[in-house]
């Protein structure tokens, strides 16, 4: 089931208030009006952006674009009734996922909804570097155990990248697996993003370093294997896991997702 809605008149206004900004480089300085690879800290050569979604051109019901040119569009996935809205976001658009289930739904019964890309092979960076990140708003009452904003990949079976953010305290966290060198590397913030207002979000890889970025500067370093090495050939998610009932769904928006090797 492929589905998209329309927010209300109301939400949209709403959303237009919480933030606004186009997609770009970010810097230090930024307080999350846009995204993309950001420059702060950087000393070695710009990455090369393989996917961007700015959701600008979504249509509901329809296909998102790959802004980027490299084709990875993203098809809508959905189950029990699950929607992604469009939420207006400057002169654009932002993708708004299903809100939580009440207390006494069970969790197997939840409407669930994500976008997906096929597997290709520049989407599967190996031991190379790699960057990735979007734009992100969350309310505290959205919070849950885990929510998956952009993944590609199950620890479980394979290797893995990941953005997600844990649990009520609603802090992002940056995850990298891979079936070779055992063990699931997190990089998890220091500061919480649950707030309602926009914040940029950025993982970045390089060798045994894995960094995540809040709002242009830094809140969680992890040491990873030089060695883990992600190839999988599992569709790019954004919005949950999968389009499974247990798909870890994000219920907040999202704007500006990108992906960038280098």
């Amino acid at each position: 089931m492929k589905t998209w809605g329309n927010l209300t008149a109301a939400s949209a206004a709403a959303a237009l208030l919480l933030g606004a900004g186009a997609a770009g480089p970010v810097t230090a300085a930024t307080t999350g009006d846009a995204a993309g690879p950001s420059t702060a800290g950087a000393t070695d050569a710009a990455p090369v952006v393989i996917a961007r979604y700015s959701f600008d051109r979504a249509k509901p019901g329809g296909a998102v674009a790959d802004d980027s040119g490299h084709g990875h569009t993203l098809t809508p996935s959905a189950g029990h009734g699950g929607r992604i809205k469009l939420a207006a976001r400057a002169a654009g658009h932002a993708a708004s996922f299903p809100a939580k289930c009440g207390r006494r739904t069970a969790a197997k019964k939840c409407p669930h909804a994500v976008l997906q890309a096929p597997d290709a092979p520049e989407l599967n960076p190996g031991a190379a570097p790699i960057r990735y990140g979007a734009t992100v708003r969350l309310a505290r009452r959205q919070t849950g155990s885990g929510e998956n904003i952009l993944q590609k990949g199950y620890s479980a079976s394979g290797s893995q990248y990941k953005l997600q953010v844990d649990g009520a305290a609603g802090r992002p966290s940056c995850v990298m697996s891979d079936d070779v060198v055992r063990g699931i590397h997190v990089a998890r913030s220091d500061v919480s993003i649950a707030d309602g207002r926009w914040h940029t979000l950025e993982c970045r890889r390089s060798g045994p370093a894995l960094t995540l970025l809040v709002d242009g500067a830094v809140h969680a370093t992890a040491e990873i294997p030089a060695t883990l090495t992600i190839t999988n050939a599992v569709p790019l998610s954004i919005g949950g896991k999968g389009d499974g009932a247990d798909n870890d769904q994000f219920h907040g928006a999202v704007d500006d997702v990108w992906i960038a090797l280098g």
